[in-house]
């Protein structure tokens, strides 16, 4: 990324003539040097792709405290979970922050990206939400129960509805599982798989939903709606920033990396999501 000047090698050629000279000629070079290469950032852009809605916010904030170190950000927006890693493999973005390592783990085994987190930024438990029932043990026999159909975000949301009695997985069942993997069902149960951004916004026509809490935000469901969550303990579905293999060192990584990791963007984040995502650094 950086361009190196020839200069010092030209001053060095012309002041050959004399000594004096070149003792000034080489101090000059030296500060000519540090004053035109340019830092990591002066000639290249870092594009990072993230999710449209609230974390738009965040990433202006992220964006400003990045351009105090040095670095330009131009921020990418997508719509779907499906395309910020596609786009980092394919080097249209230089990072991307959305995901956690469960999602991130599924991706690489089904599409052999070359991804790694470089850092953490925040936590979102999920949560089973309902707008007809006030507790889970009021829902009914044969209640059907919307679910995230990608399969890291599935398995995360059969153990919630597994910690609350509503199912149980095999034994040994890993962060994946499936409904395949459901043992017992004493209330026989419906289990329908829906795209992670839908699920949400179907509430009206199911008895209750396992939401991401930032899809929960955008589909307008509150946590008054929300009565059993995942805990926060321990949570692995930490999301970070990511990162195409082999650039996890360059300098420009720590800078974006800390130009997140700060105050001034955490407390934009809980202004922002108002306490259902949780900074997690």
């Amino acid at each position: 990324m950086t361009k190196k000047s020839s200069q010092g090698l030209d001053t060095l050629r012309f002041s050959r003539r004399t000594g004096i000279a070149a003792l000034i000629a080489s101090a000059v070079a030296v500060v000519g040097l540090t004053v035109a290469t340019p830092s990591f950032a002066a000639d290249k852009t870092i594009k990072v792709g993230i999710i449209s809605g609230e974390d738009e916010d965040v990433w202006r904030v992220v964006t400003t405290e990045a351009a105090k170190k040095g670095l330009k950000i131009e921020t990418v927006v997508f719509n779907d979970y499906t395309q910020p890693n596609e786009a980092l493999e394919r080097g249209e973005v230089d990072a991307n922050a959305f995901q956690h390592q469960p999602y991130l783990d599924n991706q690489i085994k089904q599409h052999g990206y070359h991804i790694v987190r470089v850092g953490y930024t925040g936590v979102w438990p999920i949560g089973l939400y309902t707008k007809k029932y006030k507790t889970v043990a009021e829902l009914p026999k044969g209640a059907v129960i919307g679910v995230p159909n990608d399969p890291s975000n599935e398995g995360r949301a059969l153990r919630v509805l597994q910690n609350e009695g509503v199912i149980k997985l095999k034994d040994g069942t890993g962060i994946l599982a499936t409904i395949a993997d459901i043992v017992e069902n004493p209330k026989n149960v419906e289990i329908k798989e829906l795209d992670a951004g839908i699920v949400g916004r179907s509430i009206d026509d199911l008895d209750a939903a396992v939401v991401n809490t930032d899809w929960a935000l955008k589909s307008g469901l509150s946590p008054k709606e929300r009565i059993a969550q995942e805990p926060i303990d321990g949570n692995p579905y930490r999301n970070f920033i990511a990162v195409k293999q082999g650039n996890e060192n360059e300098a420009w990584v720590k800078t974006l990396v800390s130009a997140y990791q700060n105050d001034t963007v955490k407390a934009e984040f809980e202004k922002v999501y108002k306490g259902t995502g949780l900074s997690a650094y």
